[in-house]
């Protein structure tokens, strides 16, 4: 239980281990990879322990590479996917726990530098924490992007 009030951000956050699940509910195409990731069923791999434990590993193999930068990087992506995605990366990037937070910046959105054209890809589906999070990665590695930190 967090000692944050209710609604003021962090406190309305899922507790840790309930991300794996939080994430098969969101975007179930993910559940391939889970599955092939701990040889088990997904619905069933979501609720242990290794799930948790293993977020980086998890956001990255069954979320970010087979998911989400495939529709980032298509000339046709499925918006709704896309929406859904951003929406789950939303309800964890400010999430209290240095793991689950840690694991978003590193496997999902330290991701979008790889290449040209990601960010912007992504921005109109992200919601405000998500941006917050991404200018200020923007401004580490000291890039400008039109439209989103170039004024």
């Amino acid at each position: 239980m967090s000692d944050v009030p209710a609604g003021t951000g962090p406190a309305q956050e899922i507790p840790f281990e309930e991300i794996p699940a939080l994430l098969l509910s969101m975007v179930p195409e993910c559940a391939d990879s889970i599955a092939a990731m701990f040889h088990q069923p997904a619905e069933t791999a979501v609720l242990t322990e290794e799930a948790a434990v293993m977020l980086y590993e998890l956001l990255a193999g069954c979320f970010t590479t087979p998911v989400l930068m495939p529709q980032l990087r298509s000339d046709s992506p499925d918006t709704h996917l896309l929406t859904r995605c951003w929406d789950f990366v939303e309800r964890i990037v400010d999430h209290p726990s240095q793991h689950v937070s840690g694991a978003v910046h590193f496997e999902v959105l330290d991701q979008l530098l790889l290449d040209r054209g990601l960010v912007e890809a992504a921005w109109p589906y992200m919601k405000q924490r998500t941006r917050a999070s991404t200018l200020l990665m923007l401004d580490d590695a000291d890039l400008r992007l039109p439209g989103i930190n170039r004024r």
